[in-house]
């Protein structure tokens, strides 16, 4: 068992605080009020941590490209990070909480997927 796989878990509970602080920023309560979320970013701890994240995640997705087991997972997990960004880049802010919430919850159902995979090979 290769110990990338091993992290799944750890991106899974990512994927689920990303979603949190995606509402917090571009949550329905913004929208109604028609904040601009990137004039109220986190603050400098917070977006160094998701960064280092970030940085960290497409990392191990492309590591996974380099595996035996998992390399679908790594593939779709790709393919839907950047799916989701042209989307992000081409809809409004109405639609930004919609598409964000649909492309973490198809990620995080792959990496539950890669979970249960780590779990029935150990």
């Amino acid at each position: 068992m290769p110990t990338a796989l091993l992290l799944a878990p750890l991106f899974l509970l990512f994927e689920l605080w990303q979603l949190v602080i995606c509402e917090r920023y571009v949550g329905i309560r913004q929208i109604e009020r028609n904040g601009d979320p990137r004039s109220l970013g986190p603050n400098e701890g917070v977006a160094f941590g998701w960064t280092a994240s970030l940085v960290f995640y497409w990392t191990w997705m492309l590591v996974l490209l380099l595996q035996s087991q998992g390399r679908v997972h790594g593939v779709c997990l790709l393919a839907v990070s950047l799916l989701g960004y042209g989307l992000r880049r081409s809809c409004g802010l109405k639609w930004l909480l919609v598409v964000l919430t649909f492309e973490g919850a198809v990620r995080i159902g792959l990496l539950f997927s890669l979970c249960v995979y780590v779990w029935r090979r150990l």
